[in-house]
């Protein structure tokens, strides 16, 4: 640990290298389980961008004519609206496919109408008795028109073309033709550009190089036609492209196109056409003609060729971050990952800039995105980065806690443990007391009983672990019961409650005689131990005492301890002192013992006054509590002392001596009660003065 501590910032570049190396090494195994997927949700990231990003402009002059469900079923027509319908015509005589005579009457329509541009986005391969007409109108609009070839990529990778009654022999080299596959991503089947041209080779057609045939796009023969030649890559190659918004270009019923009331109603007679370029092909449930793209899971076939289209002419292209660079930038963002921690040294500050690092990272590549078409890596990166950057956090607050731990172990040595903890968890409100305070407090001393002596013959090593075995028994019933162990004066200990935290007076009060109780219980397991090792036993006196203090930073410049001082400490002091007077083992002052008197069994000891008060005070033993079993007989006969001790106090020392003789029956070894018996045997012969009011004066400490 001490190693860890010592090399915090070479572990956090190891943790930080190890991310990134990670997830660069990953790049070039993309089949490797689980771990893969980091490389495969840049996709993810990239068509979230292209869904919330810049779009291709919707170009106003591009229309789609959808083979839709009301075309392909014609709502009820009348005769007179048939009769001089051709088209209508041969849409009612039979299911599709008609007549392709009616792609002819199409084509005069929509040119009639001052359309630019007609595609259709079928292959037209089985003959068909339409099959003439449509040929001569191709011929007689053959610079506006492009009809559609597809490239069979179920395994025959065969080519189907328009039929050579319509494009006569080789279609594909015609310039009214051309193929409308698009083809998606291997990992999870999205198309996110376009190909304008492919090679024979390419489809798996395999042939001598030499000799290998080039197929133009749709789109292409479309720009062409348009007279964008230029705009038309020929490296074959996949272009991504920026998609238009996913509601462009909505399917409008073929069928309203040849219905002369929807033709006037809805396209103006024909004038919406004028300078169009428009598009024929599937929009009906029953055939689906759709793609899945970045924008949505279903973009019907013809909406992505005029995007491609729009987004040619307005060179929305897209380009990526080339290998190279998304490796390096792996590689930077651990190491920026190792910089903000190992050098920052804050981990809130750390953590913030991480967070701030990231954002600003997302925006960066989201103006990229808008305002030059880059798709600058993303996921692979912010993971290196975060990864890298929490993960050594993590081992930051670790080491920070287990050094934290240590400290707080080695200053529990020397400090209360729960002073200890105020200064480690609330160091600027415990620093903030320190300046002196006055609190209400309990203060518990005790000590053992003729140690002095002790020391005059005792082995001192003997001595020293006996003690150390005692302390470490006291200070425990302590920490225990939320007490603050103040310090130890030799032998004794000085303990506080109420001064670093308090759960109230009363609590505090209770809690400090728990432990002295404890202290009690913990002393007889001791003694009996000693005694079966043959080592002469300690008895200890205890005094309670509570009252105001001045709670503080005690001491000079070059040394100083948070203490409590005052008449109240002062106090408890002499109650311990006064156990030996008494012959009891804990002493407890007047307000003490009126905050525990519900919870604990009392015994009346002797009005005193100690030297430095004028004012007496009331003292009590303390017998246990009273949820304790306890010695019930004891209690019982207890009654006939505390009654001999009021029958004392007003001076009726025949019925005193009574009452004490009675109880010193059961307990003939009290040594209250025969004190007490004592003295009033005496005040019974000789009667103190007037002044007498039972109060003890204690001249000395």
């Amino acid at each position: 640990m001490d190693w860890l501590s010592r090399h915090r910032r070479l572990v956090v570049a190891a943790i930080c290298a190890l991310c990134a190396g990670t997830i660069i090494a990953i790049h070039f195994f993309p089949s490797f389980p689980f771990v893969s997927a980091i490389w495969r949700q840049e996709q993810n990231y990239e068509n979230f961008l292209q869904r919330e990003g810049r779009k291709t402009a919707t170009r106003p002059d591009f229309v789609f004519l959808g083979i839709d469900q009301s075309t392909l079923e014609l709502p009820p027509l009348l005769p007179e609206e048939l009769a001089n319908n051709r088209a209508l015509q041969l849409m009612t005589e039979r299911p599709f496919p008609w007549s392709r005579e009616v792609w002819s009457l199409l084509l005069d329509r929509l040119f009639g109408a001052g359309a630019r541009l007609v595609m259709f986005d079928f292959v037209c391969n089985p003959p068909n008795d339409g099959d003439p007409a449509f040929r001569e109108a191709l011929n007689r609009y053959r610079d506006r028109v492009v009809v559609g070839a597809n490239i069979d990529e179920s395994g025959t990778h065969q080519i189907v073309v328009p039929n050579a009654s319509i494009i006569p022999p080789p279609p594909l080299q015609d310039d009214r033709v051309g193929f409308v596959n698009f083809w998606s991503d291997s990992v999870d089947g999205i198309v996110r550009g376009i190909y304008f041209t492919r090679s024979e080779r390419d489809v798996g057609r395999l042939k001598p190089f030499p000799g290998e045939e080039i197929f133009e796009s749709f789109s292409a023969r479309v720009l062409e036609k348009l007279g964008r030649v230029t705009d038309v890559i020929r490296d074959r190659q996949q272009h991504p492209i920026r998609f238009s918004g996913s509601d462009a270009y909505p399917p409008r019923p073929l069928y309203e196109v040849f219905d002369s009331k929807l033709w006037h109603a809805n396209y103006a007679d024909g004038v919406f056409f004028k300078d169009k370029i428009v598009i024929v092909g599937w929009s009906a449930q029953i055939q689906p003609d759709v793609v899945a793209t970045p924008m949505e899971l279903d973009t019907p076939g013809p909406v992505l060729h005029l995007q491609a289209i729009a987004a040619a002419l307005d060179h929305e292209f897209l380009h990526n971050t080339s290998e190279v660079v998304d490796l390096f930038l792996v590689g930077a963002a651990g190491i920026l990952a190792w910089v903000l921690i190992a050098l920052v040294r804050r981990p809130l500050v750390s953590f913030l800039t991480l967070l701030a690092t990231v954002a600003g990272y997302l925006a960066f590549a989201r103006i990229a995105y808008d305002r030059a078409g880059l798709l600058v890596v993303v996921v692979p990166v912010l993971i290196a980065f975060l990864g890298g950057g929490f993960l050594s956090l993590g081992f930051e607050y670790v080491l920070e806690r287990i050094e934290k731990m240590r400290t707080r172990r080695t200053l529990e040595r020397y400090v209360s443990k729960n002073l200890v903890k105020e200064i480690l968890d609330n160091p600027d409100s415990f620093y903030s007391s320190l300046r002196g305070v006055r609190i209400p407090a309990t203060i518990l001393f005790s000590d053992i009983v003729g140690f002095t002596a002790m020391t005059e013959d005792a082995d001192p090593e003997a001595l020293v672990k006996k003690l150390n075995e005692y302390l470490s028994r006291m200070t425990a019933a302590v920490f225990q019961h939320d007490g603050t162990l103040d310090k130890f004066i030799g032998d004794a200990v000085m303990a506080v409650w109420g001064n670093v935290s308090s759960r109230g007076t009363v609590e505090d009060a209770k809690s400090c005689a728990r432990a002295a109780l404890a202290m009690r219980r913990e002393l007889r397991a001791l003694n009996e131990k000693w005694k079966a090792e043959g080592t002469a036993p300690f008895a200890i006196g205890m005094g309670i005492n509570h009252g105001d203090v001045l709670g503080g930073n005690i001491g000079s410049q070059e040394k100083a301890d948070p203490t409590v001082i005052g008449d109240a400490v002062n106090l408890a002091s002499r109650l311990e002192a006064l156990t030996r007077t008494y012959a009891v083992d804990i002493l407890v002052g007047a307000r003490a013992s009126e905050l525990i008197l519900d919870e604990f069994h009392l015994r009346s000891v002797a009005l005193v006054q100690v030297k430095g008060k004028t004012k007496p005070v009331e003292i009590f033993t303390l017998i246990g509590a009273k949820n304790d079993a306890g010695d019930q007989e004891f209690l019982q006969r207890l009654e006939a002392y505390e009654a001999g001790f009021r029958k004392f106090r007003e001076r009726d020392f025949t019925q005193a001596k009574i009452l004490f003789s009675q109880f010193l029956e059961f307990y003939p070894d009290d040594a209250l009660a025969k004190m007490y018996l004592e003295r009033a045997l005496e005040y019974e012969e000789r009667p103190p003065d007037q002044a007498w009011n039972a109060v003890e004066v204690f001249k000395k400490k």
